[in-house]
C-alpha cells in the first residue's frame, strides 16, 4: 500500500519535534501538525516562560543583597506589562525558531487539530492523510479537581498572560507547578497563599528537599495552609473568597486563584478509538483529584497498534520535557536509523525552579531503604554559602549523597539552594556512570564554591 507519509506526527512539542526531524534525517518523508504555537508546552506555556518569570523574580533579592557588597540601589520599579511583553515576544521567537528547523530538517508543517480516522488515516481540517507510522505527541493539559467553584481559578496557561500583576494570589496545589509559581509570585512582591490537601508540598521527592524548600518559602513571607481543599469560591469586591475545608481556617480572599493540582495527557478529539489504541484506565485519588486516562504503549513507545507509537506526556510515563524528546528520538531511531533501543528510564534528574531552588538525581534516601535496607548510607551538608556572608541573610544550602554502603556506589544525589539545578547536572552524570563515593572524595574540590561540598562531605 502507498502512504502520503511514510510518518506523520500528532503535535510539535518537544517529542514530536524531536521524533520528526531525526526520522527525516534516515531519509523518511515526514509531516508534522499542530493546531497551536509550534513548541509545545515547554515553549509556550511551560519550561521557557516559567523560567524567565523565574530569573525575573530574582532581583528584587539581588537588588537587596547588593547593599551588603556596597552598593546602593534604590527607586526601583516593577513594569508588569513590559515583562510579560517582553516573555511572550520570546516565546513566539522561539517558536519561529522551531518552524525553520523544521523546514531545515525537511519535515512538512501542517496547520490545524489532527484526529485519527483509522490506523493509517488522520483527518486535518477536512484534508484526510496517509502514512505508515503515526506518533502521538499531543502532551498534557492542566486539569483542575471536580470541586465547587474551580472555574473561577485559572490553571498554568493563563498565569502567563494575566494583564495585571495579582496582588494577592492564592494557589491551590504543591506539585512543581504550584511551587514554582508560588515563588515566582511572592519573589515579584505579590502577597502568596498556598494551599494543599496533604501534609507536604513536593510528593515523591527526598524527604529533605520539600522540608528544605517549606522552610525557604515561609521565611520569604509565602503562607502555606495545609491539610485543607477549597470548599467553595464565591466573587467579592476584591477578587475571590476562598472557603477552606478546616474547621477553624478563615476564608482567603485573593485577586487571582490559580489552581495547580495536576496534569492530564490531552487525550480529547484524538479519535484513539477509531483506531484501536489503548489507553490506560482512569484511577481516582481522592474525591474531586483524579487522574486521567494515559495511551498505554510498551518500551519502545508502541501503542496497541502496531504502527502508532506515542511519547512524551500523553504516555504519562516521566513528564518532563528531556524525556520526551529522549522518547521520540529513541522511537526515530528504532523505526527509521535501524538502531532498535528504548528510552533509559533511570537516573533522570529533575529540578524545581522555587525559591530556594531544588534538583536531584537517582533514589531517595527512602527508595534506596525499600531497596537495600540498612546498607544505606547518608551524607550530608546543611550551610549557608560564602555569597551571604555578606548579605546578612541565613539562606541555607543543602546537598545530600545517598550511598550503598555494601559497594560504595553513589545512588542519590540532593541539592537546595541557588544554582542546584547547572550543579546537579554535573553530578547527575557521575551519578549516571555507577560512581562510588571514593570517585566523589578523590576529586579535587574547586575552592571556593558550594559545589565543592559534593567531593568533600565525609
Amino acid at each position: 500500500m502507498t502512504f502520503d507519509y511514510d510518518l506523520f506526527v500528532i503535535g510539535a512539542g518537544s517529542g514530536g519535534l524531536a521524533a520528526s526531524k531525526r526520522a527525516a534525517s534516515f531519509g523518511a518523508k515526514v509531516a508534522i501538525a499542530e493546531y497551536d504555537l509550534v513548541g509545545g508546552t515547554c515553549v509556550i506555556r511551560g519550561c521557557v516562560p516559567k523560567k524567565l518569570m523565574v530569573y525575573g523574580s530574582h532581583f528584587p533579592a539581588l537588588f537587596s543583597d547588593a547593599a551588603g557588597y556596597g552598593w546602593k540601589v534604590s527607586n526601583t520599579e516593577f513594569d508588569w506589562e513590559h515583562f510579560i511583553t517582553s516573555i511572550d515576544n520570546e516565546v513566539r521567537r522561539l517558536s519561529q525558531v522551531h518552524i525553520s528547523l523544521l523546514a531545515k530538517a525537511g519535515v512538512e508543517l501542517i496547520s490545524g487539530r489532527a484526529t485519527l480516522l483509522d490506523p493509517h488515516t488522520v483527518e486535518v481540517d477536512g484534508r484526510k492523510i496517509t502514512a505508515d507510522k503515526i506518533l502521538i505527541a499531543v502532551g498534557g493539559r492542566p486539569v483542575k479537581p471536580d470541586l465547587s467553584g474551580m472555574e473561577y481559578g485559572i490553571t498554568s496557561n493563563e498565569i502567563f498572560h494575566l494583564k495585571q500583576q495579582p496582588k494577592h494570589i492564592a494557589i491551590l496545589g504543591a506539585g512543581y507547578i504550584g511551587t514554582e509559581f508560588a515563588c515566582v509570585m511572592r519573589g515579584l512582591g505579590s502577597e502568596v497563599t498556598q494551599i494543599t490537601r496533604g501534609d507536604n508540598i513536593l510528593n515523591g521527592f527526598d524527604e529533605d528537599i520539600p522540608k528544605e524548600i517549606e522552610e525557604g518559602m515561609t521565611n520569604h513571607g509565602i503562607r502555606l495552609i495545609k491539610n485543607n481543599v477549597v470548599k467553595a469560591v464565591e466573587p467579592v469586591a476584591e477578587g475571590f473568597k476562598l472557603t477552606l475545608s478546616g474547621e477553624d481556617q478563615e476564608p482567603i480572599i485573593a485577586d487571582v486563584f490559580l489552581v495547580a493540582t495536576g496534569r492530564a495527557p490531552n487525550l480529547d478529539g484524538l479519535g484513539l478509538e477509531k483506531a484501536g489504541v489503548n489507553i490506560v484506565s482512569n484511577s481516582v485519588e481522592r474525591p474531586g483529584y483524579y487522574t486521567t486516562g494515559a495511551i498505554a504503549v510498551n518500551e519502545y513507545s508502541q501503542t496497541s497498534q502496531p504502527n502508532i507509537f506515542a511519547v512524551g506526556d500523553v504516555t504519562d510515563r516521566i513528564n518532563l520535557t528531556p524525556v520526551a524528546i529522549g522518547e521520540g528520538r529513541a522511537f526515530a531511531d528504532s523505526e527509521f536509523g535501524n538502531n532498535r533501543r528504548a528510552f533509559n528510564y533511570q537516573n533522570v534528574p529533575t529540578a524545581i525552579f522555587s525559591t530556594p531552588e531544588a534538583s536531584t538525581v537517582g533514589l531517595t534516601e527512602a527508595e534506596a531503604r525499600e531497596k537495600i535496607g540498612d546498607a544505606v548510607k547518608i551524607y550530608r551538608a546543611r550551610f549557608r554559602s560564602m555569597y551571604h556572608s555578606l548579605t546578612g541573610k541565613q539562606e541555607k544550602t543543602m546537598m545530600k549523597l545517598v550511598v550503598d554502603s555494601n559497594t560504595d556506589k553513589v545512588l542519590g544525589a540532593h541539592m537546595v539552594g541557588e544554582h542546584a539545578a547547572e550543579i546537579i547536572q554535573g553530578v547527575a552524570i557521575a551519578v549516571n556512570m555507577g560512581a562510588t563515593k571514593k570517585d566523589f572524595d578523590t576529586t579535587v574540590a574547586i575552592h571556593p564554591s558550594v559545589a565543592e561540598e559534593f567531593v568533600t562531605m565525609r
